[in-house]
């Protein structure tokens, strides 16, 4: 009988210590964005503008502010993506661009993406937390700005 209680009371603290847990709402999300950018000109910020595959179908943002560093660019940036039921989140980000050796203008780039908020009426509206991205941008005709990332991460409610 003694062993029968142990036993319970193990399971029953298992059980309780998964409760917060599943009670998690959380949407894994992932896929591959093809970017372009849109350079107005100097002292204006560059427009994205992004078809995506996987969890997210579009994207549009902005390069606030960038800096040059010793290895490259660090850039301040927003997001808003979007899926096709309506929902949407609204991102605040820092892209990392590693300038590639012996490829003038190419770099790889990590953008970690911080949700601000969720809209819409759709999956999105409820959802927040973080995720990140790395990929390619080919940066050297300011007329044909072009790349191509592979986005993942959580969010949760």
């Amino acid at each position: 009988m003694k062993t029968f209680r142990t036993t319970l009371a193990a399971a029953a603290a298992m059980l309780m210590t998964a409760l917060p847990a599943m009670a998690d709402d959380c949407l894994e999300i992932g896929g591959v964005a093809i970017p372009n950018f849109f350079a107005e000109g100097e002292g204006k910020p560059v427009i994205i503008s992004a078809t995506l595959m996987g969890s997210v179908t579009n994207a549009s943002g902005k390069i606030l502010e960038q800096r040059a560093t010793e290895t490259g660019l660090e850039m301040e940036m927003e997001h808003y993506f979007g899926r096709a039921d309506g929902g949407a989140i609204y991102t605040k980000d820092v892209g990392i661009l590693t300038a590639v050796p012996g490829r003038p203008g190419r770099y790889m780039i990590e953008i970690s993406y911080d949700v601000q908020e969720g809209q819409g009426r759709g999956t999105l509206s409820d959802y927040g937390g973080s995720f990140s991205s790395y990929g390619l941008v080919d940066l050297r005709n300011p007329q044909d700005l072009q790349g191509l990332v592979r986005y993942s991460g959580e969010l949760c409610k």
